[in-house]
C-alpha cells in the first residue's frame, strides 16, 4: 500500500480508551500490530507513564529504575496510531456518547473502553484521607515515595516512624520493600538501622488471608525477623497527624502512614449511569462489555465480571488485555463477541525486598528464594519488553473494511473513495455551522469594540477597526500537526502563530483560522473541527484576542494555522534590527522540538521528553515580550522553523553587527541531546545547516554534541532579544518570575567585523 493511503481513509468510527492500565496497554499494542482502517483511536489518560504493578515493589525497594517498571504510553500510542490525550476523565454523557474531561471539551466516542484502576477505600476511617497516603493511584504514591526517599537521603540522622495499613499481599510486599530501600540509605550514611521504625496494621488474624495459611505465617516470620512491628487483629479507627489509633485502644506514633486496603472505584462511574456494584465497579459480562450499555467496555481493577468475580489483582488485568482487544475489534466490525473466563487459581510471587521471593498458587507455596526472584524478574521483564523498542508497523491492509451499518454510528452516505479537490474539498456548511456554534460559546473577548464584524455574523469577511495612533501588525502561519490531539494542536499552533506578533511588540487583536481536517464522515469532521478551534480559542482568549473567521478543507492530514492581526504604536515596535555592541542576547525557551518530534515519529523519544516539550510549546511568549520591552530590548525575533542560527543571522544582517554565542549557555530540552546523539534530526535540518556559513570558527565547534541544536527548527519556540547589558540581570529576573524558567543569556553583541564572519561560538 502506498504511503498516505491509510491517512486518506475516511474516519467513520471513534474508539476511545479511558485509562492507560495494563489491559489497555496490551490492547494498544495489538491495535498497532493489527489496525482497523477508518477507526480513530484515542487514549485519554491522566499520566503519561503507566506503572506496571508486578515490578513496583522492586522499584520501591530500589531494584528497578523508573523506566524499567513504567510503560511509556506516548510511543505506545504512536505505535497504535492513537491520539493521546493527557487529561482526567470526570464523567460520561451516555446519551451523547461523550467523555467529560477535567480540562478540555468532551470527547465523542462510538465505542468506549475504561481501564482506570482503583483507589483504596479510606473514607470510612476518620483522618485517613487527610493524613494517610494511599498507594493507589500508584503514580501519585510513587511521587510521594520519591520525595520521602530524597528526604531520608538528605537527613539520614533523623529517626523515621512509618505505618502501613493493610496486610494483604500489597501491604506486606510494600513493607518489606520500603524497609529494604531505606535501610540501605541509612547504612550508606553510616547511621543505625534502628532509625527506621516500621509498623504494619492488619485487621485479620493472619496475613494474606486469601492464600494458603503457610504463606501468611512465613511472611509474618520474615517481618518479625527483620524488626518490623506487626499488629494483627487491629482495625485502624482514626489517623491523626503523627498518630494511628486502633479500635482496641492501641495508639502508635507514626510520622507517615501508607494506606493499602480494599479497593474502591472512582465515584463518577456510578454517577454516569453505568451499572455498577456496591463498591462502584463497572459490571461487565463475559465479553468485558457493560451489562447496561453495549457501547461501553471495561477491564482491569475498575471492572467486575458479573459471572466470574475475581480479586483485584494485576494478573487478571494482564489476562484481559487480549480478549478486550478482540472484542473491541469485533464490536467495531459487527462480529459476535467472544466470552472470556478468567482462571480461578493464579500464581502470586511476593518479593521480600532483597532479591528473593515467595511463590504461592493454592494449595502450594514455596520460598522465599533468590531463584524465585530471578524467575519473577524474567517474567516481569518479558512483559515489559513488548512495550519497548517499538518500530512502526507500516500501513494496515485494505481489508477488512468497516461495515457501513453499525449500531454505534449509523452512516447513510459514506464518504466517496475519491475526495474532491478545489472548492469541493471544503468542509460542508452544516458541519461548519455546528462546530462554530459550539466554539462561539467559548469566546471570551467578543466585546472588543474594534471588531466590527466577526464570527457571529454570516458575512463573507471580517471587518476590523484600527484605533487612532495604532498600526496593524499582520502575520500568517500554517503547518501539519505534529501531535494527533486536535485540541492540544490548536493551542500549540495558535501560540506559534501569535509569537510573530509578540516578537514585534504587538498585542493580538484577531485571527482568521485555516484548517485542513482528515477525511471523515460529517459528524467526525464536526468533532475534529470543534476540538481544534476550541484549542485555538482557548489560547486566543488568554491573549485577549478573538477568532473572527477562517477557511476549512478536507485532506489526508490534520493541519492548522492562523492569520493573526495585532496592534502596536508605530514608534514602539520591536524589529530584528537595532542590536548594538554592549547588548547581550537572551533566549526565553529551551531548544529541541525539531529533533524530539522527529524521534517521536520514529518511536525513539521517551514520553516524558515529549510531554515537557509540549508544555514549552503551550507557553505563550506574550509575557516574555512585555519583560523584554520593559528592560530596553530593541531587536527581537522568535525562534521557529529556521532554527537559532537562521533567525539570528536575519537579525545580524539587519543590525550590521556580530555576536559571540556561548554554546554551553543555550538551554536544551530534556532528551534533545540524547536524540541528537542518535543522529535524529528534523527534515528541515539540512537546509537550516546552510546558515553555518555565518560561523567564524566552524571547524572548531562543529563536532560539539550540541552543535546540531543550533539548526534545530522550533515549533512555538522562544523569543531571542538583544537587551542592554546593564539591564540583563533584571530582565532575566522578570522572565523567571513570569514563568520562563529556561531563560538565559546566551551571548554578547560585538561591533561588526568586516574581515570576519559575524558569528563566533565559544564553550564556557
Amino acid at each position: 500500500m502506498e504511503a498516505g493511503k491509510q491517512r486518506s481513509q475516511p474516519i467513520v468510527r471513534d474508539l476511545v480508551l479511558v485509562g492507560g492500565g495494563h489491559s489497555h496497554a496490551i490492547a494498544l499494542k495489538k491495535f498497532g500490530m493489527k489496525p482497523l482502517l477508518g477507526v480513530r483511536l484515542t487514549l485519554i489518560t491522566d499520566v503519561a507513564h503507566t506503572p506496571y504493578s508486578g515490578m513496583l515493589p522492586g522499584y520501591v525497594a530500589g531494584l528497578y529504575s523508573f523506566d524499567d517498571c513504567h510503560i511509556d504510553l506516548r510511543p505506545l500510542s504512536q505505535f497504535a496510531q492513537a491520539q493521546m490525550v493527557i487529561d482526567r476523565a470526570i464523567g460520561l454523557d451516555l446519551e451523547q456518547n461523550r467523555v467529560l474531561c477535567a480540562n478540555r471539551p468532551p470527547i465523542a466516542f462510538d465505542l468506549l473502553s475504561i481501564d482506570i484502576g482503583s483507589t483504596p477505600t479510606a473514607s470510612p476511617v476518620p483522618g485517613a484521607l487527610e493524613h494517610a497516603t494511599p498507594v493507589k493511584p500508584i503514580s501519585q504514591f510513587l511521587h510521594y515515595w520519591e520525595q520521602l526517599v530524597e528526604a531520608v537521603t538528605q537527613t539520614p540522622h533523623q529517626p523515621l516512624r512509618l505505618g502501613i495499613v493493610g496486610g494483604g499481599a500489597g501491604g506486606v510486599e510494600l513493607a518489606l520493600s520500603v524497609q529494604a530501600h531505606l535501610q540501605r540509605i541509612y547504612q550508606a550514611a553510616g547511621q543505625p538501622l534502628t532509625n527506621l521504625e516500621l509498623h504494619l496494621f492488619h485487621r485479620g488474624s493472619r496475613l494474606l488471608p486469601d492464600r494458603n495459611p503457610w504463606v501468611g505465617q512465613q511472611l509474618g516470620k520474615i517481618l518479625s525477623d527483620r524488626g518490623l512491628e506487626l499488629h494483627l487483629q487491629e482495625s485502624v479507627s482514626e489517623v491523626k497527624p503523627g498518630l494511628v489509633r486502633c479500635e482496641s485502644g492501641l495508639n502508635v506514633e507514626c510520622d507517615r502512614v501508607f494506606w493499602v486496603t480494599q479497593a474502591a472505584a472512582a465515584p463518577w462511574l456510578s454517577k454516569s449511569g453505568l451499572a455498577t456494584n456496591a463498591q462502584g465497579f463497572i459490571q461487565v459480562n463475559d465479553a468485558l462489555q457493560s451489562v447496561s450499555h453495549s457501547q461501553v467496555f471495561a477491564a482491569g481493577d475498575v471492572a467486575t465480571m458479573v459471572s466470574h468475580p475475581r480479586p483485584k489483582a494485576g494478573v487478571f488485568a494482564v489476562r484481559q488485555g487480549k480478549p478486550l482487544f478482540q472484542n473491541l475489534r469485533n464490536a467495531l466490525l459487527n462480529k459476535p463477541l467472544k466470552p472470556f473466563i478468567p482462571q480461578k487459581k493464579y500464581l502470586i510471587l511476593v518479593g521480600t525486598g532483597d532479591r528473593a521471593a515467595l511463590a504461592s498458587r493454592d494449595p502450594f507455596a514455596v520460598g522465599p528464594s533468590p531463584l524465585l526472584w530471578r524467575w519473577k524478574d524474567r517474567i516481569d521483564r518479558k512483559f515489559m519488553r513488548q512495550f519497548t523498542h517499538l518500530k512502526p508497523m507500516g500501513e494496515p491492509a485494505l481489508n477488512p473494511q468497516l461495515p457501513i451499518s453499525n449500531p454505534y454510528s449509523p452512516i447513510s452516505n459514506p464518504p466517496s473513495s475519491m475526495p474532491c479537490a478545489g472548492c469541493g474539498s471544503k468542509v460542508g456548511s452544516s458541519t461548519l455551522e455546528k462546530s462554530l456554534k459550539r466554539v462561539q460559546q467559548e469566546q471570551a473577548w467578543t466585546s472588543r469594540k474594534d471588531v466590527l464584524i466577526g464570527l457571529d455574523a454570516a458575512e463573507d469577511a471580517a471587518v476590523l477597526q484600527v484605533p487612532a495612533g495604532q498600526a496593524m501588525v499582520q502575520t500568517v502561519d500554517y503547518f501539519r500537526a505534529l501531535i494527533d490531539d486536535p485540541f492540544l494542536f490548536g493551542q500549540i499552533s495558535t501560540n506559534h502563530c501569535l509569537s510573530d506578533l509578540f516578537a514585534m511588540g504587538a498585542e493580538p487583536q484577531s485571527a482568521l483560522a485555516i484548517a485542513t481536517l482528515p477525511y471523515a464522515t460529517p459528524a467526525k469532521l464536526e468533532e475534529t473541527l470543534y476540538q481544534l478551534l476550541s484549542g485555538a480559542v482557548k489560547t486566543l482568549n488568554q491573549a485577549q484576542a478573538v477568532l473572527v473567521g477562517g477557511h476549512t478543507s478536507e485532506g489526508p492530514d490534520l493541519a492548522f494555522g492562523l492569520s493573526c492581526n495585532g496592534l502596536a504604536h508605530p514608534d514602539h515596535l520591536l524589529r530584528k534590527s537595532g542590536m548594538k555592541p554592549g547588548h547581550v542576547l537572551i533566549l526565553t525557551k529551551a531548544l529541541g522540538t525539531g529533533t524530539l518530534f522527529a524521534a517521536d515519529m520514529q518511536l525513539k523519544a521517551k514520553g516524558r521528553w515529549i510531554e515537557a516539550a509540549i508544555q514549552s510549546m503551550l507557553l505563550s511568549n506574550q509575557a516574555a515580550s512585555a519583560c523584554l520591552r520593559e528592560h530596553g530590548a530593541i531587536a527581537c525575533t522568535d525562534i521557529t522553523g529556521f532554527g537559532l542560527i537562521g533567525h539570528l543571522a536575519e537579525m545580524l544582517r539587519s543590525s550590521q553587527a556580530s555576536v559571540e554565542l556561548n554554546l554551553e549557555a543555550i538551554p536544551v530540552m530534556d532528551g534533545a541531546e540524547n536524540t541528537l546523539q542518535q543522529g535524529i534530526v528534523s527534515s528541515l535540518y539540512a537546509q537550516n545547516l546552510q546558515a553555518s556559513r555565518q560561523i567564524q570558527n566552524l571547524d572548531q565547534v562543529s563536532s560539539h554534541a550540541l552543535f546540531p541544536l543550533l539548526f534545530d527548527p522550533q515549533t512555538s519556540g522562544g523569543l531571542l532579544a538583544a537587551v542592554p547589558g546593564d539591564r540583563a540581570s533584571d530582565c532575566l529576573a522578570c522572565l523567571q518570575s513570569a514563568g520562563y524558567p529556561h531563560s538565559h543569556i546566551i551571548g554578547n553583541v560585538l561591533p561588526s567585523a568586516q574581515s570576519r564572519l559575524p558569528i563566533t561560538i565559544v564553550n564556557r
